[in-house]
């Protein structure tokens, strides 16, 4: 499921699962509203993509895959072990690190799988806090890279200046401040 945002211009439409937020952008869209609609995936940021052709049914038809899952093909067969969520791909590292890696207990497999949950235990709260600045930056730079005190916002946000960055997000709009406060609320330290 796709928990997102949709605005209308500065004005927020909905928030919620795709297919809510998708039917009541559709119902702004078909009144005729004359600003940009644009939704955004709340983990990320990311902009989703929504084709509002045709019918509410149509809407919910076309939406990317995320929000509505598709069966497996079965048919396809792929490298790995897709029962256990194991995917094959490609790793490019320098002879003496394949020489380490396949002296370990269990083969470089099993020694990258351990390297790997090592290092997002170590790093989770960092890589929490940077996930957090990227979303925050993405939808700030969509709405509000117009607004008074967005570059001064940019820096402080990177900085890890919470209260500056409230201070100069004050201003903004609304609806823009409150999801920019509600996305960059991770991003802090704790």
């Amino acid at each position: 499921m796709t928990i997102c945002t949709a605005f209308e211009g500065a004005r927020r439409i909905a928030s919620g699962d795709l297919t809510q937020v998708a039917l009541k952008t559709k119902d702004v869209i078909d009144r005729g509203g004359r600003a940009p609609v644009l939704i955004f995936d709340d983990a990320t940021s990311e902009l989703i993509e929504v084709d509002f052709r045709g019918t509410p049914e149509d809407v919910l038809k076309g939406l990317p895959a995320a929000a509505s899952p598709q069966p497996e093909d079965a048919a396809v067969r792929r490298p790995g072990r897709p029962k256990l969520g194991v995917v094959a791909r490609e790793v490019t590292l320098l002879p003496r690190h394949w020489d380490w890696l396949n002296s370990q207990p269990g083969g470089a497999s099993v020694a990258l799988r351990k390297l790997v949950e090592e290092a997002r235990k170590v790093n989770a709260p960092k890589d929490r806090i940077r996930q957090a600045q990227e979303a925050a930056y993405r939808f700030i730079s969509a709405m509000a890279g117009n607004e008074l005190g967005f570059q001064e916002a940019t820096r402080a946000l990177f900085a890890g200046k919470q209260d500056r960055f409230g201070e100069l997000v004050e201003r903004w709009p609304v609806d823009v401040r409150d999801h920019a406060k509600k996305l960059a609320d991770a991003a802090w330290p704790s």
